[in-house]
């Protein structure tokens, strides 16, 4: 007989309407670590007219870095919005980085796992106005390509019934790829985030081949935007 499966860490707070300026942990670590991702990259933001200016939404991320969540929460913060980004379960049980994640309200998904609590946790903020975060991918890329992407992205939208706006990501695994942090030229990296036009839910969150059609979708979205991000910063060097 096998253990029973921990239970998740218990969902963040949520304060619909979800703005950056209501929220006082997001603003001051935004302005905190705002300040110091400016100076440790060049950041330029593409297509940020696509974050709406209110109601519920997704941003799907591809996965270069542990610090793209930072950098792709500081251009949406730029129009106003906060992200809520599903985070590894086993993150919130660090006692410094869960309290942390905890107070900016991030949404705990245990990976690996078909954490169906995670899920509608997140479809319900995300219905009641907030700017959610998912990286379909589930995991940084060993080599910056694409890694095929998983069903979690899709069955939010289709539960919560919320656009998804795809966003491209490029530049920062020059500085801490998968591996570890890199110390080398160019010593201020430069960083291109390109968000793209929103992708719209379709389907049964029930039907297997409904979630796969809309993961497709999405990734090739996700695509698009990561090829902006990339000739963007090739462009510039």
């Amino acid at each position: 007989m096998t253990d029973p499966e921990p239970p998740p860490p218990p969902p963040s707070e949520d304060v619909p309407p979800d703005r950056a300026s209501r929220d006082p942990w997001w603003t001051g670590g935004y302005w905190i670590l705002g300040g110091l991702f400016r100076l440790l990259f060049r950041i330029r933001y593409l297509g940020r007219e696509h974050v709406p200016p209110e109601g519920g939404a997704i941003l799907v991320c591809n996965h270069v870095s542990v610090l793209d969540p930072v950098i792709i929460s500081m251009g949406a913060t730029t129009t106003g919005r906060p992200v809520r980004f599903l985070a590894a379960a086993e993150f919130f049980s660090r006692r410094f980085i869960g309290w942390g994640l905890r107070r900016l309200r991030q949404i705990p998904i245990r990976r690996g796992a078909n954490d169906r609590r995670a899920l509608d946790e997140a479809a319900r903020v995300i219905r009641r106005g907030a700017l959610g975060g998912i990286f379909p991918e589930g995991q940084v890329s060993p080599d910056g390509s694409l890694l095929p992407g998983k069903g979690g992205a899709a069955r939010v939208a289709l539960a919560s019934g919320m656009p998804l706006v795809p966003v491209g990501i490029w530049g920062t695994r020059i500085r801490w790829p998968r591996e570890g942090p890199k110390l080398r030229r160019p010593l201020r990296p430069r960083v291109f985030v390109s968000f793209g036009p929103p992708v719209l839910p379709g389907g049964v969150l029930e039907e297997p081949r409904d979630v796969q059609a809309l993961t497709d979708r999405i990734m090739a979205a996700i695509a698009e935007q990561v090829e902006i991000a990339k000739t963007a910063v090739e462009q510039r060097r």
